[in-house]
């Protein structure tokens, strides 16, 4: 699972994976919400794999698309031309990303990692464009990831996947990110007050930069480090603001949270902010190839196009047919089956508002000490100790107890630990597909409680 150690799928297995602890056999089949393994075992996937499955697994339209483009046209590398299928799919992500992104432009990867490295080095390049040649710092969020290579690390700070590499990295000025259930300030009228104070910190610490500053990045709704924590009202908007007043660009990263997860096209919706560039993946394939994308403003592609004329970077598989056919395949799907709609917690009877209402139900249990949220991406922080708020030991990997518990009951979900403070707090995020019935999710619910109480025992 994410944040734990590196493995071999069974002694003498070619394979690396991401653990050395004990595995359940491999997957080889899915449909809807629901995967097997090779023995035949059913799993509802309740996290959408990592927050990657958002139309449900095995719908053929996606394969078809694939196939067809695989039959008429599998590469070609972007130097030399574009494709059809690249320039269309381009043209109806922009009208997906929004009016404010009418006039930008669309950079394809291979996934979300890939994309963030894109973004980065297309912020440089903008301020080097606009004659800001000192502009080169990154300011990111403290408990927030951005992925796996080595740029992406420098700017997360996820304790746990970061430290063993941070004598290979370029250091980076962080700040809080607001955690409402452990908030670093006073929480009054909804949160408003300590949100703005929060993002006075991205301020003093552009200023502080004195004018080196090039970026803000930030999850518009924190991922899996954190689980899931939904930013204060005017948080965003105040950062836009600031962003804006001191001629930083604003990256939103949106590769978990995009393509309708939190009941909006982007997470960003909510707060009706556009930022400069926004990055996503996960979702935007669903899982059915590898592939991310960098949404860009008019503004920032209009300086590099009036500029040197070209973005100084490129991967061999950027905008590869295949991947892109699934991408837009899966943008169709989204749009003629209502799923965003689906996936809006905030509608009365949708599949989310189920979801959260259910999830809900599970307060009551002792070890359990918030449940946050929005759309089809919630957390379940867990805790020794209700009233104190007193994290589990780190040792005792509670959440690693919680999701076996789920597995040995057909249920995955995402485990991950140090959301308190970095090493520290144990929390599981739930991200289903958006066409888990009712009845799937009143079922997960129930067996991800019957864990709870499992691992709680086991301590």
């Amino acid at each position: 699972m994410p944040g734990q150690a590196v493995t071999q799928d069974s002694p003498g297995s070619a394979l690396l994976r991401r653990s050395f602890r004990k595995s359940f056999p491999p997957a080889v089949r899915g449909e809807g919400a629901y995967l097997w393994d090779a023995q035949d075992k059913q799993y509802l996937d309740f996290s959408g794999s990592a927050a990657v499955n958002f139309i449900g697994h095995g719908v053929a339209e996606i394969v078809a698309a694939m196939t067809e483009q695989a039959r008429a046209l599998e590469f070609v590398h972007g130097s030399q031309f574009t494709t059809p299928v690249s320039e269309a799919y381009a043209t109806e992500l922009l009208a997906f990303a929004g009016e404010g992104f009418k006039g930008g432009a669309v950079y394809f990867c291979s996934g979300g990692s890939e994309a963030i490295e894109s973004a980065l080095k297309l912020a440089r390049q903008y301020q080097v464009e606009i004659g800001e040649h000192r502009r080169s710092q990154i300011i990111s969020r403290n408990q927030s990831y951005h992925g796996a290579t080595l740029g992406a690390v420098a700017i997360s700070r996820n304790k746990r996947r970061r430290e063993i590499y941070r004598p290979m990295l370029r250091e980076f000025t962080s700040v809080n990110t607001p955690y409402c259930y452990r908030c670093d300030y006073e929480c009054t009228d909804s949160c408003f007050d300590c949100g703005q104070k929060y993002a006075a910190e991205i301020e003093r610490a552009i200023l502080d930069s004195h004018g080196t500053v090039a970026a803000v990045i930030v999850e518009p709704v924190s991922g899996a480090t954190l689980g899931a924590a939904i930013p204060p009202p005017g948080y965003l908007e105040k950062i836009a603001e600031i962003c804006q007043r001191h001629q930083v660009l604003l990256i939103a990263d949106e590769v978990m949270t995009g393509m309708g997860r939190t009941g909006r096209n982007f997470a960003v919706d909510h707060s009706r902010v556009t930022p400069d560039i926004m990055v996503t993946a996960k979702g935007l394939s669903s899982g059915y190839a590898p592939l991310g994308a960098v949404i860009i403003s008019k503004k920032v592609v209009e300086a590099i196009s009036s500029g040197s004329g070209s973005f100084i970077h490129g991967f061999t598989y950027s905008s590869h047919p295949i991947s892109l056919a699934a991408g837009r395949a899966v943008l169709s799907y989204i749009q003629k089956h209502d799923l965003v709609y689906a996936a809006d917690s905030a509608r009365e009877r949708t599949t989310a508002a189920l979801l959260n209402d259910t999830l809900d139900e599970l307060r009551p249990l002792n070890a359990v000490g918030d449940v946050r949220g929005i759309g089809l991406l919630w957390a379940v922080e867990f805790v020794a100790n209700q009233s104190t708020k007193a994290p589990f030991p780190a040792e005792a990997n509670f959440c690693g107890l919680v999701a076996q518990a789920a597995i040995d009951r057909g249920l995955l979900v995402y485990p991950v630990q140090g959301c308190a403070d970095g090493d520290y707090g144990d929390h599981v995020l739930v991200a289903p597909p958006a066409v888990i019935s009712a009845e799937q999710v009143s079922r997960a619910c129930t067996q991800l409680g019957a864990a709870i109480e499992e691992a709680s025992t086991a301590l």
